[in-house]
């Protein structure tokens, strides 16, 4: 039984142990039985600490304990039987599960019990025939003949030390293990002895089976996170060259969430069997997380073999995968760093790799990259922010710029999407580029992304107010903010606190947003579609599931990125995508605006494309509430409270 709390635990919260002056916290605990199945009490290990850390491993040690007190508590028994008036043989040993032999000084063999013939293979009867030494491997008998003579000279055990196991040799020649407690008596001037003997191969077995585990990944047979870094660490202790590749697979949980994860796992041994044949024997090949490998290089340091060897496994990983009639592919990205020119120790040689995994993972798919010092000072940076975002939050420290959306036909100005800015006070002011991965990464993202609701529907219902009557407003969502609270009724409740019609707000999601929560986000989207929320699909065509989506997701604008349009009259092939994305808009009968329009002709093109509306520097950089209310033309007023 485990307790991590007693004080949380229904059953023993109002326990005295509990609430009184022992205090009792943690409990975990197992029954202790005789070798014939009796009850004896129990191994309990307590803490006036709760403990919420107390792993399956240490609840297998408690279990491994239990065994050897049982085990101590059977020989305590037998000692003391035999001790106390030495009772006939078979009166207190004829019937026991332990296997007892009563031998003298020359090793005849007195008496056993059937527990110890069927332990070696023999008969009962053939103990009259038999020499104790007969049951011992042949290299320990000399050894134990001698221990056996000394004892027998100076009539006691005591001062003597006796071997806790032994060799032993069953009748058909197979050897074996067996643990060993031996107590003697005089009996008309010469010893007498009694072996309690147990076979302890299968708990050898059982032990080095739980090791191989304890370093193994159970999945691909390789090794496991723990033994990886004690690789590292023996390397890097003894002065070895190394080299450590950290490889993540891209986009594995969308072909796991596609195929399911039983054709995922064949994917994963496959990757693992390539990322061991690709290796020398020497070589550590672990799987560290679900579909993140750890590779080490020993004596190794050198950094363009390090790069050819990462190309190499990368080219090989992305090679076709053939399972179950599905034909795959895979692609892996991959972090690289050097010991000891780039790091000392273990946790620093594997942190720096990571660190260099998460630069090639941002270069896009299949990508490896050699860690370089700059990358821990970005890390370090990305910390500070983090801390600092607190502070941002606390003292106000962020603000919101404009955007301005043109309908292409009439050049009005029919809205703004909505751009966060950060007034660092050391810093000046910061674009989101700088701050938004450790916002939208830490704890604050979802309390940030309510704020910026608030803040867009306050200057939004302010401007409606003072002239632009269709004016609407473009608000970006993040992913935290459909997994803290009620999103849509929260949204509902800020329109109507400041009077907007649902039209006047519409909410931007990309399609990382869509992927990561697929069922909560749809039910928070159809929630706020029915109420007359307008839902705009940001970044379209970027993504490969984007057409999937178009089926699924309750939307009433499509917003065409801006690598498509700053190319399109260049490239005939982004010019087929726009007018493409155009034509499966109008076909759900989906609004459109395009993103990136700097020039005269690229918003004509998309004029004569049918476009509906466009945003870009041609018709006004990201600008602050009060340059947004001139170019409005309501003149520079103060904002509105809230």
């Amino acid at each position: 039984m485990l307790v991590p709390d007693a004080t949380l635990d229904v059953r023993f919260h109002d326990n005295p142990l509990v609430t009184g002056d022992a205090n009792l916290r943690f409990y975990a605990g197992i029954p202790l039985f005789s070798p014939e199945g009796h009850a004896l009490g129990a191994l309990c290990v307590i803490d006036d600490k709760p403990n919420h850390n107390f792993s399956t491993e240490d609840c297998q040690r408690l279990i491994e304990l239990a065994k050897m007190a049982s085990d101590r508590l059977e020989l305590r028994r037998v000692e003391v039987a035999s001790a106390r008036t030495r009772p006939h043989f078979n009166d207190y040993a004829g019937d026991s599960t332990s296997p007892i032999i009563w031998f003298d000084e020359d090793l005849n063999i007195l008496e056993w019990n059937e527990a110890a013939a069927c332990a070696y293979g023999y008969q009962y009867l053939e103990k009259l025939s038999l020499k104790f030494d007969a049951l011992l491997a042949a290299d320990e008998r000399f050894s134990f003949k001698q221990l056996i003579a000394k004892i027998a000279a100076a009539k006691s055990l005591n001062h003597f030390s006796i071997p806790s196991s032994i060799n032993a040799v069953h009748k058909n020649g197979n050897p074996f293990k067996f643990g060993l407690s031996l107590f003697g008596w005089n009996h008309n001037h010469h010893m007498k002895l009694e072996a309690v003997l147990k076979d302890i191969s299968a708990q050898q077995r059982e032990e080095e089976e739980l090791r191989r585990q304890a370093n193994r990944d159970a999945l691909t047979g390789l090794a496991n996170r723990g033994k990886f870094y004690r690789s590292v660490e023996d390397a890097l202790v003894n002065g070895v060259p190394a080299t450590v590749l950290m490889i993540d697979l891209d986009g594995f949980k969308d072909i796991n969430d596609t195929l399911g994860p039983i054709l995922g796992d064949e994917i994963l041994k496959e990757v693992a069997s390539r990322l061991t044949c690709l290796v020398d024997a020497a070589d550590v090949v672990a799987r560290v997380g679900g579909d993140e490998f750890a590779i080490i290089l020993s004596g190794t340091e050198d950094a363009q073999a390090a790069l050819n060897t990462a190309a190499s496994l990368i080219d090989n990983i992305a090679r076709s995968i053939h399972i179950n009639g599905h034909n795959v592919h895979v692609a892996a990205s991959c972090g690289i760093a050097l010991a000891p020119s780039q790091a000392q120790e273990a946790l620093e040689l594997v942190g720096n790799a990571d660190l260099a995994l998460f630069k090639a993972k941002s270069l896009g798919r299949g990508s490896l990259f050699l860690f370089v010092p700059a990358l821990r000072m970005e890390a370090i940076a990305r910390r500070r922010y983090g801390l600092e975002l607190h502070r941002a939050v606390d003292e106000g420290e962020f603000l919101l710029f404009y955007q301005p959306q043109i309908a292409l036909a009439s050049g009005e100005i029919t809205g703004a999407e909505v751009l966060i800015r950060w007034r660092h006070p050391e810093r000046g002011l910061l674009a989101p580029a700088a701050f938004l991965p450790a916002l939208e990464g830490g704890t604050l993202a979802a309390t940030v992304g309510s704020w910026v609701l608030n803040e867009a529907c306050t200057q939004a219902s302010y401007w409606r107010r003072k002239g632009a009557h269709n004016f609407r407003i473009g608000v970006n969502l993040c992913g935290a903010q459909f997994r803290v609270g009620d999103l849509a009724s929260e949204v509902i409740e800020l329109l109507n606190r400041h009077g907007l019609p649902p039209h006047a707000l519409e909410l931007e999601v990309t399609e990382n947003i869509v992927l990561d929560n697929d069922a909560v986000v749809l039910d928070v989207l159809e929630r706020l579609y029915r109420h007359g929320v307008g839902i705009a699909f940001d970044d379209f065509g970027t993504g490969y599931a984007s057409l999937s989506l178009l089926k699924t997701y309750p939307l009433t604008r499509i917003k065409i990125d801006q690598s498509f349009v700053r190319g399109m009259l260049n490239s005939k092939r982004d010019a087929s995508v726009i007018r493409a994305i155009l034509d499966m808009a109008r076909s759900f009968d989906l609004e459109t605006i395009a993103e990136g329009i700097e020039t005269e002709s690229v918003k004509n093109y998309l004029l004569n494309e049918k476009c509906n509306e466009g945003q870009g520097y041609l018709f006004g950089k990201p600008m602050s509430a009060h340059q947004f209310e001139l170019l409005l033309g309501i003149g520079s007023h103060a904002r509105a409270s809230a």
